[in-house]
């Protein structure tokens, strides 16, 4: 079963390393649609990268159900999501 992880908009990724499978589900920007992206390793060491489909972005929802479809076919335990954009650094001087 793939787990669902919700992160705050400031909230980093998880470091992982090269060999270590991802999966990430963000907003395109503040218009309701969401794009997923991430890549693991095949038991045979060859590498295997996942990209949202367009008519999988138009909702949370279906942005989940294909990123886990996904997940759990490479045996990706963890979708991190953010529901809102990465907040921008900001320059405090």
């Amino acid at each position: 079963m793939v787990e669902i992880v919700y992160l705050e908009p400031h909230e980093p990724y998880p470091a992982g390393g090269e060999d270590d499978p991802w999966l990430y589900v963000e907003p395109f920007e503040d218009d309701g649609k969401f794009y997923g992206t991430g890549g693991p390793h095949k038991p045979t060491g060859e590498w295997v990268g996942y990209r949202s489909l367009a008519e999988n972005d138009v909702s949370l929802d279906k942005a989940l159900t294909a990123a886990k479809a996904w997940a759990e076919k490479y045996g990706v335990p963890a979708i991190h999501v953010r529901l809102k954009p990465e907040l921008e650094a900001t320059d405090s001087n």
